[in-house]
Formats: structure tokens, C-alpha cells, sequence
């Protein structure tokens, strides 16, 4: 399928989407629409309220946002890719002029990620307003491309503490045997852990945050990246690490996500 884009619930025009080549101040966020429906929806939302007071000082009502997914997904096929982008006209190079937000919506076709397992290099980085979403992060694809030309397939960030906190375009989850670990440091929340979370309490499953430093990675039992295409791939080596297989670590993380309806928009 082709990838189509709509402007505040309108086809949009190429002189609109011209000077966003250009946009640097926005924030979005991406999600897999299933038979036109959204696991988490309630998140997505709460995502592009928050970053928007971040960014703008004001966030647009959840119903304008629902009904420009609405429009997007009436003209898409029923599985797609989904990214809502909220940026004001004035751009990046402004002092806060008070214009009206205007929601971009990408559609394409539908991913699920790699199937893994994945070898993770280490990265010292700390993004800039970690809790927002946003765009213009020319970081996170630089150590991507630095991370496989030396041989990995992706980066793991760990902050100046020395504690793990998200990889490039994922979130990290590890496994002791018995717990889900999630890091303790400053990180974008994914929608994708959201989810796992929520539904892990309700299938009983402990969780727990804690840091994890690299020196961690030998006696962990497992270890995960997520994000909005899945809930889980295997990760099987930090740096020069291996870290063992854990399947069941993997079953419980799909099985919650899949416990988690398709809401309509």
C-alpha cells in the first residue's frame, strides 16, 4: 500500500507537507491499527495531551484527535501503520506565538518488527525531554547505523549513572526467572510498555523497577526490547554479554499485549 497523509481530517496537499521537511518542533506518536482498531488507545491519547502542554502550552481535545484518526483509517486499509503528528505552522524558529496545533496523520503499511534475536551495543546517552515523544532525534538513528556497522543490531542507552534506560526506538524490559525488571531512569514511557504493564497486573505476573547496570546483564534471565510494532524481541547479547533465552519471558509479554482490546477511534 502507498503511505497516505492527512491534515487536520483532510487529504493533505503537498504545500502543506512541504515546509514540515523542515519542522523540527513537534512530537508524534506511532501505533499498529488493526481491523481499523487500536490496542491503547487511551495512551496514544494521553501521550499527545502531555507532549503538547510540554512543547505548546495548550493540547487539542481527545475528540478532534480521535476524529482526525478516524478520517485517516476511513480512507486506509484495515491493517495499517499509524503515526499522529502534533506540530503549529509558526515552526521550530518561533517564540511561542499562540496558532492553532494542526495534527498530521501518516498512514502505510503495517509492520511487526524483526523477528530477533537481537545483539544490543552500549551507548552513554541521555535524550532531551525524555518524557515527550518528539521529533528530530538524529541520536537515536546515528547509533543505530554505528551500532551495525560494528556489528550489533541496534543501541542501548545507559545514562551518566551508568544505569540502562531505553534503546534507540525501543523500550528494554529484562527477566530475573521470575519478575519482569523494568529500568529505573529517565525514559520515554512506550505506549507498547503501557500496555504490558497494565496487563501483567492483571494476569498476575510480578513486576518490579529497579536500576540495571551493564555489570547486571550476566545474571539477568532474559532481556526484551518493545515498542509500538511489539511487545517483545528476544534480546540475546548486551555489548559482549550473552544473555540467556527465555521464552516463557516472551509468551507472558505477547499474551498480555494481546489481552489488551482493539478499541475503535
Amino acid at each position: 500500500m502507498t503511505t497516505l497523509a492527512h491534515r487536520n481530517g483532510r487529504a493533505a496537499t503537498a504545500g502543506e507537507l512541504a515546509p514540515l521537511a523542515f519542522a523540527g518542533y513537534a512530537h508524534f506518536t506511532a501505533m499498529q491499527v488493526r481491523g481499523g482498531r487500536i490496542r491503547g488507545l487511551d495512551l496514544h491519547l494521553e501521550r499527545l495531551r502531555f507532549a503538547s502542554v510540554e512543547l505548546f502550552g495548550r493540547a487539542l481535545p481527545d475528540d478532534r484527535v480521535r476524529s482526525f484518526l478516524r478520517t485517516a483509517l476511513e480512507a486506509s486499509p484495515p491493517d495499517v501503520s499509524l503515526t499522529a503528528t502534533v506540530y503549529a505552522a509558526p515552526g521550530e524558529f518561533s517564540a511561542g506565538e499562540a496558532a492553532e496545533l494542526d495534527v498530521l496523520v501518516r498512514t502505510g503499511p503495517p509492520a511487526s518488527g524483526p523477528s530477533g534475536p537481537l545483539a544490543l551495543t552500549t551507548v552513554e546517552y541521555e535524550r532531551f525531554l525524555p518524557a515527550v515523544k518528539h521529533v528530530g532525534e538524529v541520536a537515536k538513528t546515528y547509533f543505530m547505523r554505528r551500532a551495525v556497522r560494528d556489528g550489533f543490531d541496534d543501541a542501548a542507552f545507559v545514562d551518566r549513572r551508568g544505569r540502562f534506560s531505553e534503546a534507540t526506538i525501543w523500550n528494554l524490559a529484562f527477566w530475573d526467572g521470575d519478575a519482569v525488571v523494568w529500568p529505573d531512569a529517565a525514559m520515554l514511557v512506550g505506549t507498547t510498555m503501557g500496555i504490558v504493564r497494565r496487563r501483567l497486573d492483571g494476569l498476575g505476573v510480578p513486576q518490579r523497577v529497579q536500576e540495571v547496570t551493564p555489570a547486571d546483564v550476566p545474571d539477568l534471565a532474559g532481556a526484551v526490547v518493545m515498542n509500538s510494532w511489539t511487545p517483545g524481541v528476544a534480546v540475546h547479547r548486551i555489548g559482549s554479554a550473552p544473555v540467556p533465552e527465555a521464552p516463557r519471558f516472551l509468551e507472558l509479554l505477547h499474551a498480555a499485549y494481546q489481552a489488551e482490546p482493539l478499541i475503535e477511534p
